[in-house]
Order: structure tokens, then C-alpha cells, then sequence
């Protein structure tokens, strides 16, 4: 799909405050969250939460993730 230069140039020509407006909108329909994938890692985060507490995983530190000390 091409965006019509006109639809550039009438953007273009918006107020700063109008241009910060639509930005927001065109990100936020972006956005928005799958729901089904959203179950699926609810699910997966579940599995690996009680294999942790099991003893089925071994945990890292945060140091060790983020490489900094919290």
C-alpha cells in the first residue's frame, strides 16, 4: 500500500500539537495487544514458574541478566 502524497503534504501542514496527536494515535492502533498470543505466554510463563518451583530450572541472577547490580 502507498501513502498518497497528499495525505504526506496535509500531515506535514498540521499544527505541531495536531501532528503530536496523530503520531499517538497512528502508534496506539499499532499497539495493541493479541489476545491470543498474550494466553499462549501466559500459559508458557506458568509451565516455566512451576518447573522453577519444582526444581526443574535453575534461576540466574539479575546481576547476571542485566549486568548490573539492583
Amino acid at each position: 500500500m502507498n501513502v498518497s502524497e497528499e495525505l504526506i503534504d496535509k500531515a506535514l501542514e498540521l499544527k505541531p500539537q495536531e501532528k503530536i496527536f496523530l503520531i499517538e494515535a497512528l502508534i496506539e492502533s499499532l499497539d495493541k495487544p493479541d489476545k491470543y498470543i498474550q494466553e499462549v505466554w501466559l500459559k508458557e510463563a506458568q509451565v516455566r514458574l512451576d518447573a522453577h518451583r519444582k526444581g526443574g530450572s535453575k534461576g540466574v541472577p539479575a546481576e547476571d541478566v542485566l549486568g548490573e547490580s539492583l
